[in-house]
């Protein structure tokens, strides 16, 4: 009888801290959705107020050019004035004070983001970062940007082969033609070598729908188009 009494005792102190202790496990629940809206917020807040201040900056480069081109044109000056130095100008342009390179959009999967000088926490987690480096839009060799498989580059998953990637900056605009899509361990940082003709390196993690660090990298290889 006593074995009853104390079992059923038992029992109701179980259940009785299996219905308060919901209660926390319900406020962490809450806070950790509030965390993850606030980050995407933030993210799409930045994302279009950069874009705004990018389509300026592009209006600004475009009629300064124009500018500088009609003046050329009245002096009769057998050499252009010069109106972009070379590629690591793109990041300090007079009037901008961004460290924006650029704006990607890979029309096939619906992707358009800013891209970022850098790979740190505080850019990924805004846009899609150009690892330091690497070349930049104009130059030769291997541009690689990096980007976050649960953020931007999460339609990266349905890309093809032969599909075209567009980069623009204040310096012009940049078409790429994918040719390889390939998965590499962490280690394998041959993709970011150099190379002599200019192509674009995308680097993700993979699997994309993976629950923690992933343990591999998704590496998408485009080569510029001439002209």
């Amino acid at each position: 009888m006593k074995f009853r009494k104390w079992s059923m005792f038992r029992f109701a102190r179980v259940q009785a801290f299996l219905r308060w202790s919901r209660y926390p496990f319900f406020f962490i629940g809450i806070l950790a959705l509030g965390y993850c809206s606030y980050v995407l917020l933030d993210a799409k807040i930045y994302q279009a107020y950069e874009t705004w201040r990018f389509e300026q900056a592009l209006k600004s480069a475009v009629t300064s050019k124009a500018t500088r081109e009609r003046i050329n044109l009245s002096f009769n000056s057998p050499v252009p004035l010069k109106v972009e130095q070379r590629g690591a100008n793109l990041l300090a342009v007079a009037g901008y004070g961004s460290s924006v390179l650029g704006r990607m959009e890979i029309n096939s999967i619906g992707l358009a983001v800013m891209v970022q000088e850098g790979t740190a926490s505080g850019t990924l987690q805004h846009a899609v970062g150009h690892v330091r480096g690497t070349a930049l839009p104009g130059e030769p060799g291997n541009m690689a940007i990096a980007g976050h498989r649960d953020t931007f580059f999460r339609s990266l998953r349905n890309i093809h082969m032969d599909d075209e990637i567009t980069l623009t900056t204040l310096s012009g605009a940049f078409h790429y033609q994918v040719e390889s899509i390939t998965v590499v361990e962490p280690e394998d940082t041959q993709v970011l070598d150099d190379s002599r003709e200019p192509i674009l390196t995308l680097v993700t993690c993979y699997p994309f729908y993976f629950v923690g660090p992933a343990p591999k990298r998704f590496i998408v290889r485009a080569r510029q188009i001439p002209g």
